[in-house]
This record gives structure tokens, C-alpha cells and sequence, in this order.
């Protein structure tokens, strides 16, 4: 199994030797998706307004993947996983019933994948039933709506945002709109949520999406005078981005997440005019030639392509090493912060699961 699922290079072990130190012996990832293959119709249809390079790297993530992975591509180190759903395809009791037993199964925190049709009854009933610790949800709940014409509030409704915050829950929030987060209005919506959720987590997923130095524009100095939302790093390797986080919101609000099992892809990313570029080894993800976000790449260059997620972590690493960041400091960002919410969200949910 462990050799199908991930293969270790000589460049691979030399890569991680590199970071291992840099991290904390135990870790928890904000930001992990699990779900079965059987699970989702056959003839998964391709939503236009998401991207479809991830679905590349795995057609599965069941929760034995993912503590596989963990173990061959971190030895030494113990990963504790926040999980949840990959995104629905009229599957979603199906597939949030499956993170729910494996959050039983493991003890591993969970979110609910939300549907924002649902009532404030029908959400805080869902779950406490299940033991989630909160909510994930994405703009494709949204359906036949243009990117740019979809709000954090579309489908993160306030009803919804009452219950959270009444409960100390989680909210993971894959901001929306093509300009990402710098978009006026995603910032707007941000502060109001940080000036009148008092209670519950905001967490905004791959540091706002700012993959591009571009997409940042000056939304960390707006976003300097907010008190409570959190960033979570995953799925990005912008060392400039995670700079200016880190001297936006500081160590207490910022969290490790991976994204898995996409970040277990192999690749470098580059940016171009403000658009992220996956450079591959040929032939790895099939045919992509007509997806402007991969590029493919043989020969020599190909041989010493490490894994999305040790390319995540060196970024990260350099921007700490600028902003000379403390051991401790790691270790809350990597660790304590997390710790702290999701235990928050365990006495909201009724105590651990």
C-alpha cells in the first residue's frame, strides 16, 4: 500500500531533512480532506468555476490514505488531522456520514461539510449529532452563480454564522470571487465577521487563497485591524505572502494546514502574471496541457521535484527565518493554536468526541 500511495526519493529524504527540524514533534493539520471513491456518482461532472488539477493527485483519500501518508512522508513526527469532506456531488449526507465515522473511528476532529439551505436548526442538530466541532463549506453549494458573483455570506449564510458563534464552533472559509483576497468585498464581509462573531473560529483557508503576490494587494494592512480571524497556510507556497501574514495577524492567528492528500503532489510552483503555475514531472497527472495553472517538465529537472507539501513548509520557513521567529512561535503556529479552538469547539459540541 505505502509504496502506491506515495514513493520516497533519494530527493525526497534529503528535502525533508531539511525542514524536519523546523517543525515541532507534534502537529496538528487544520486542513484535511478524507473520502471515499464509492461514495461520489461515477460521472463526476467538472464544476467550471474549480479548478481540476487537484483531482489529479488522488481519486480517494480514505482515512487509512491519509495516516499512511503521514507516516511515510513525515517519520518521526505525529500528525493530528482536522477532517472533513471533499466537495459534494449530491452526495453530501453520504460523504459527511463517512467523516463522521472516521472522526469515531480515529478520535480525530471533524467539520460538517454545510449546506447553506439548511436551517439553524437542521445545522446545530447535524452537528451535535455527529460530534463535528464545526463547519466547512464552498462556493459550489451555490449552484448555476458565476464565482465573482458569489459571497462569503451565499453560502456561509449569518443564520448559520449565529449558530457557530453561539457554540464556539469552527468556520473554514475557502473565500470566493477570481481576485481572491483582495476583493473589496471579501474584505468587507471579513470585517464584519471578526467585529460581530465574537465567539466563534473563523479560519480562512490557504492564507485568503493569495497564492500570487498579486492577489494579496493591501489586504493584509486592511486586515491589520482584525482581532480574531485566523489564516491557515496550507496549499501555498508564496514565502512573500506568509511574510506579510505574519506581520498582519502575528503567531497567535496563524495555522499549519496541508490540504491533503493534494499536497502529497509532486511539483514546484512559480507564478506568472498573477497565476500559479504547478511545474510536474511529465506525464505524472496525465494530460495537462490545456490547464494554465500545470506545466510538465523531464529529464533532470523532473528527477528533483519534491512533494507540494515539504515545498509549503521550506516557504514558510524562509518567511519565519525573516521575520525571526522563535521556536515557540513555530510551535503555536503549528501546534498550540489549533490546540486551543478545537478544545474551544469541544465544549460547544458537548465535550470531546
Amino acid at each position: 500500500m505505502g509504496k502506491k500511495l506515495v514513493e520516497i526519493k533519494q530527493c525526497d529524504i534529503e528535502f525533508y531533512e531539511k525542514i524536519k527540524g523546523f517543525l515541532p514533534e507534534k502537529i496538528i493539520d487544520i486542513h484535511t480532506h478524507v473520502w471515499r471513491k464509492k461514495d461520489y456518482p461515477l460521472e463526476k461532472k467538472q464544476d467550471p468555476r474549480v479548478v481540476s488539477w487537484p483531482s489529479r493527485v488522488a481519486r480517494e483519500n480514505p482515512i487509512e490514505d491519509l495516516i499512511e501518508t503521514y507516516k511515510l512522508m513525515f517519520p518521526g513526527k505525529k500528525f493530528i488531522p482536522l477532517i472533513f469532506a471533499n466537495l459534494p456531488e449530491n452526495n453530501l449526507e453520504k460523504i459527511n456520514n463517512y467523516v463522521c465515522e472516521c472522526s469515531k473511528k480515529t478520535g480525530y476532529p471533524a467539520l460538517i461539510f454545510s449546506d447553506p439551505k439548511w436551517s439553524s436548526e437542521e445545522l446545530e442538530e447535524k452537528i451535535k449529532t455527529g460530534g463535528f466541532l464545526g463547519a466547512k463549506s464552498y462556493m459550489t453549494m451555490i449552484p448555476n452563480v458565476p464565482s465573482d458573483q458569489i459571497s462569503i455570506f451565499d453560502f456561509f449564510p449569518k443564520h448559520h454564522l449565529d449558530v457557530h458563534n453561539k457554540n464556539g464552533w469552527i468556520v473554514m472559509l475557502h473565500i470566493p470571487k477570481d481576485d481572491r483576497l483582495k476583493n473589496p468585498e471579501n474584505l468587507k464581509n471579513l470585517i464584519e465577521i471578526d467585529e460581530k462573531y465574537e465567539n466563534l473560529h473563523l479560519i480562512v483557508a490557504h492564507a485568503g487563497r493569495a497564492y500570487c503576490d498579486e492577489d494579496a494587494g493591501d489586504a493584509f494592512k486592511v486586515l491589520k485591524k482584525t482581532k480574531r480571524i485566523l489564516f491557515d497556510i496550507s496549499a501555498n507556497t508564496n514565502e512573500n505572502i506568509f511574510f506579510q501574514l505574519i506581520d498582519c495577524v502575528g503567531t497567535e492567528r496563524i495555522l499549519f494546514g496541508s490540504d491533503m492528500p493534494i499536497t502529497r503532489m509532486r511539483m514546484k510552483r512559480i507564478t506568472t502574471n498573477g497565476i500559479y503555475v504547478n511545474i510536474v514531472p511529465k506525464g505524472l497527472y496525465g494530460d495537462v496541457s490545456d490547464d494554465i495553472h500545470m506545466q510538465e517538465v523531464n529529464g533532470e529537472l523532473a528527477e528533483k521535484l519534491t512533494f507540494f507539501l515539504y515545498e509549503e513548509i521550506a516557504a514558510f520557513k524562509k518567511a519565519a527565518e525573516k521575520q525571526v521567529l522563535s521556536k515557540h512561535d513555530i510551535e503555536k503556529i503549528f501546534y498550540e493554536n489549533a490546540c486551543k479552538i478545537l478544545k474551544k469547539a469541544e465544549e460547544g459540541s458537548g465535550g470531546k468526541i
